[in-house]
């Protein structure tokens, strides 16, 4: 999968939503960490976090026996900037036209023709 399609498929998920959640709160949590309280197995996490990390949205790092598990944002900004920037771009076109028409006195306002 493409590196976009992957971040998309990745967080389809409601339970590694929760998992990146988590993370985002917690970072640096073992996969039995991760585990606590979770409605599934500890092999059942284990395949979700594979899924994000395949993603690239988390990133491991071993301390000792222990693999702790980190929030990676960055494949974040790439779709924020393809589907959220270009609308919050039209958006701030839209309100920076907005404020020139409220800022221009009445008589340098064109005016229109009906006829």
């Amino acid at each position: 999968m493409a590196p976009m399609t992957d971040v998309f498929h990745a967080l389809a998920d409601p339970t590694r939503r929760d998992l990146f959640d988590r993370l985002f709160l917690n970072g640096g949590l073992t996969l039995s960490e991760l585990a606590e309280g979770a409605p599934m197995s500890r092999q059942g996490v284990a395949k979700h976090i594979a899924i994000l990390e395949a993603a690239n949205l988390v990133t491991t790092e071993w301390e000792g026996r222990n693999k702790r598990h980190f929030l990676n944002p960055v494949p974040l900004t790439g779709i924020v900037h393809r589907w959220v920037g270009k609308f919050e771009d039209a958006r701030l076109d839209a309100l920076a036209e907005f404020k020139s028409r409220l800022e221009t006195p009445p008589d340098k306002k064109e005016t229109k023709c009906h006829g």
